[in-house]
């Protein structure tokens, strides 16, 4: 609506300092929690754990804890104990108050911003447990100091009372409780998997450190310790892989005040799995340090190779992709003042870094391979056979343009593309099958969903090379759809859609062919699945209906309510195992119309453990798979015989 322009005077001379909102404490926290913690749904509710763990691991790393405990309580708190030095007790100097109801209720209030309390930590330097607190209904802290028990509670972000002496204890430590705000999170349940994920990460990252985790409602406990770090952390991500040599190489060094930590360990796979992370800080999206790696292990094995002879009769130059194929590795950098920046603020900005880590590389890895020729030669063949198979790729790749080129049109031929041009505005669904992918096209919104139907299943890439990826039809429609290049010429920016949602059945089949799709997209196109752009569409399983009335059911337990709900007399039953059995109204419906669809958001929490995971299910170890679906087996859904 505009307005006249004595209405924008009169809103301009209202606008005087009465106008400026001052929020005091943590109120700034609660009217904008996504601005400290991402988002307000289930990866910012377990971002509230982490925080209050990420103390607990700043006490580790500087040497004064060794045993930390989380549990989910049965009243839907979160408990977090650990047996460090206990936060301070004693009289802020010039707040007044004592240290802790300081910590725990004002930001950039910590001992992280020196360098004499911890050298070198996570978290949100000062921000972490007073944001906690600050979305939190209640709040309570304990902890044991100079032989005394203090405690205080809190209710949104402010104490309940004073902090009061409770008992005496020998023991030092700290334990945290807090009860996630219902009024600002989307759920409050927490996930015991997600959460032992990262304890077990934080254990590998940690030697010596012993990581409890425990579910009282789920009856379940997870205990992480490692004594060998990053090598067993490596070991860990290969267990179902073949390696080409028996031990992980150990590369560390400390240099100018940062330490660097590298494990790494070459298999007969074909995909490369670098895992980074600052001050115990998964760095999902690189950063330095990552750049500082590539260059050193590039460099490295080339100048070692060359020297030795082993480049002879290639008609290519071995590059970067090459080296680190069929590459497991964990770099962890611990630097007194990480700066970070990117979409996540996950990616290490220190320019330092980059030349620390690459000198690092270059000496301790050239002196591995100097020392131990037979796996440096196992190593420089393997590398070898990536390059040939790269110069493949590339050549099926050009050949591939010229005969887009021939054709009428640069996209698949049936790919039912939308109107607007607006990658953000847009979606693909990738559609298994023609039937079910005629009945997309007929009932979509044609100005914003595309529609790209696949005939059988695609290549299971983790069994194959990048040229044999290539060469696959059904994965060329996808590539040339989704417009965003492939290998090293793959640009997540260049997605002609912002949502890419897989469309499969409810069967069997459906979820393999899904695995393989997610698969592809793990392998190939990580950025987009980190970048929160594939989802998996949900049709409903039945469809219940009595006279004229007619509802969807998603799951087992919804039929069954619809079905009491309804009366058993004339009530029709129907049970879709496919998409095709749906007519185009019934499609848009059920499961395209963004106004009553469901979509799973594929998320990304744990890029290792997913690796792992995918390496199970897709790989060629038949035992970890056998092993993976008996422990699994009792969370099947909608298992179709």
């Amino acid at each position: 609506m505009m307005m006249t322009d004595a209405e924008k005077q009169a809103a301009v001379a209202a606008y005087d300092a009465s106008q400026i909102t001052v929020l005091k404490g943590l109120e700034a926290v609660r009217r904008r929690p996504a601005m400290y913690i991402g988002d307000t749904g289930r990866r910012g509710l377990h971002h509230l754990v982490y925080e209050v763990i990420d103390n607990s691991i700043d006490e580790a790393m500087a040497g004064f804890c060794n045993y930390i405990k989380v549990l989910l309580r049965k009243d839907g708190a979160v408990e977090v104990t650990d047996n460090g030095r206990g936060i301070p007790v004693d009289k802020h100097p010039t707040q007044n108050k004592p240290a802790l109801e300081v910590v725990m209720t004002m930001l950039h209030a910590g001992g992280k911003f020196d360098h004499h309390t911890y050298k070198v930590s996570g978290g949100l330097h000062g921000v972490g447990v007073s944001v906690v607190n600050a979305l939190s209904e209640w709040c309570e802290v304990e902890v044991c100091r100079d032989g005394d028990v203090y405690h205080q509670r809190y209710r949104r972000g402010d104490p309940e009372g004073p902090m009061t002496k409770i008992g005496q204890r020998k023991k030092t430590g700290t334990r945290t409780i807090f009860y996630p705000d219902p009024g600002i999170f989307e759920d409050i349940v927490f996930s015991f998997d997600r959460l032992a994920m990262r304890m077990r990460e934080l254990a590998f990252l940690n030697p010596g450190l012993k990581i409890e985790i425990g579910d009282e409602a789920g009856d379940k406990k997870e205990v992480f310790f490692s004594k060998g770090g990053l090598v067993e952390f490596v070991d860990y991500l290969n267990e179902n892989k073949t390696a080409l040599h028996r031990k992980p190489i150990s590369l560390t060094q400390e240099r100018n005040g940062l330490q660097v930590e590298i494990a790494l360990q070459y298999n007969d796979s074909y995909v490369e799995n670098i895992f980074t992370y600052v001050n115990n800080i998964n760095t999902i999206e690189g950063g330095t340090h990552l750049i500082g790696f590539k260059t050193g292990l590039t460099r490295t094995i080339n100048n070692y190779a060359a020297k030795n002879g082993l480049l002879k009769n290639i008609n290519f130059t071995v590059l970067g992709d090459d080296a680190r194929e069929g590459l497991t590795a964990v770099l962890s950098v611990r630097i007194p003042d990480p700066q970070f920046e990117g979409q996540t603020k996950t990616k290490l900005g220190n320019s330092e870094v980059r030349g620390v880590v690459e000198s690092v590389v270059g000496d301790a890895l050239g002196a591995f391979l100097e020392e131990n020729p037979p796996t440096a030669k196992k190593i420089v063949e393997k590398i070898v056979s990536a390059g040939r198979s790269r110069e493949a790729a590339r050549k099926a790749r050009e050949l591939t343009r010229r005969k887009t080129a021939l054709d009428s049109g640069a996209l698949p031929g049936k790919l039912a593309d939308c109107s607007l041009t607006d990658p953000e505005s847009c979606e693909l669904f990738i559609v298994e099958g023609d039937s079910a992918g005629g009945s997309a096209k007929q009932g979509r919104d044609r100005r914003f969903q595309a529609i790209l139907p696949l005939r059988g299943k695609i290549l299971n890439v983790e069994k194959a090379r990048l040229d044999k990826v290539v060469s696959n039809v059904e994965i060329r429609a996808m590539i040339t759809a989704l417009g965003t290049g492939f290998a090293e010429d793959f640009d997540s920016e260049k997605a002609r859609y912002g949502k890419v949602i897989i469309m499969t059945d409810a069967d069997v089949d459906g979820s393999h062919i899904r695995t393989l799709i997610l698969t592809f997209f793990f392998r190939h196109m990580r950025d987009l699945v980190e970048r929160g752009k594939v989802y998996i569409a949900q049709p409903p399983l039945y469809l219940v209906k009595k006279g004229k009335r007619e509802q969807y059911a998603y799951s087992d337990a919804e039929r069954d309510r619809l079905m009491e709900q309804m009366g058993s007399d004339g009530t029709h039953l129907q049970r879709y195992k496919g998409l095709g059995e749906m007519n185009p109204e019934q499609l848009w419906k059920t499961t395209m119309n963004p106004e009553t669809r469901t979509l799973l958001q594929i998320e990304l929490s744990d890029a290792a453990e997913a690796d792992r995971i995918f390496n199970i299910l897709m790989g060629d170890a038949v035992e970890p798979r056998r092993e993976f679906i008996e422990q699994n087996a009792q969370y099947v859904q909608n298992l179709d015989f």
